[in-house]
């Protein structure tokens, strides 16, 4: 994988955010009445744009969830997202990465005022060129929306460039805009999920990654296991 742009989700491929998202999400359904005592059963809230995933898991119309999503971020704003942590060997491969002269971006369907400063205050902004998120009125939440702006933005050739990501919809968006993808097993997707996407790479852990990367093998994504 010699691709001189890599783009990389943030929740669940760079950090593990599930205690500041799944208690954001609860806090926001208690808001609304809605009783979830069991954070685990939150955490497919992990990945994909939040107004969508309220919508869908409890039924609420558009102007409910945005209800929801606005609750969500009360909380999210002050406490939820330093309820977070890095992989453990994320920097050292971000370091890799820049010390081979390669350009990084974030892509995520989180707005663009959080992920900036989850990667701020845990210290790896700096090996980013640029963090592309969404905007806080649900602006560019899908990942199609999000990768296509951020290559119109940095008149990027998607030929050079490759997508890292946890969740169908980072693959999906990649795919779309004819980035290849990798489907990491250690963050929050499922491998049903990730493999039904056919990514062109597929690395069950950190560590597979970083060796796939800095060594620059090539190794099609069917000849990986789980």
């Amino acid at each position: 994988m010699h691709h001189s742009i890599i783009l990389f989700d943030l929740d669940g491929t760079l950090t593990d955010p599930r205690e500041g998202i799944t208690r954001s999400v609860q806090y926001a359904l208690a808001k609304l009445g809605i009783d979830e005592p069991d954070l685990g059963a939150l955490e497919h809230f992990i990945g994909p744009p939040l107004l969508q995933c309220f919508m869908a898991t409890y039924g609420l119309d558009e102007d409910t969830a945005w209800q929801a999503v606005n609750h969500y971020r009360e909380r999210f704003r002050v406490t939820g997202l330093y309820e977070n942590q890095p992989f453990e060997g994320i920097e050292a491969l971000l370091e890799g990465l820049r010390a081979q002269g390669r350009t990084l971006y974030i892509a995520t369907s989180k707005p663009t005022v959080f992920a900036e400063e989850i990667a701020r205050h845990f210290g790896f902004h700096r090996h980013f060129q640029r963090i592309y998120g969404s905007e806080l009125d649900g602006t560019r939440t899908n990942k199609v929306e999000l990768i296509a702006h951020l290559l119109r933005e940095e008149r990027l050739q998607p030929g050079s460039a490759l997508m890292i990501g946890d969740r169908k919809h980072d693959l999906i968006g990649a795919r779309s805009n004819g980035l290849q993808s990798v489907a990491v097993g250690y963050g929050f997707g499922s491998r049903e999920e990730l493999l039904g996407e056919s990514p062109d790479y597929h690395f069950e852990t950190l560590e597979a990654l970083r060796r796939a990367l800095l060594s620059g093998a090539r190794r099609p994504a069917q000849s990986l296991r789980w």
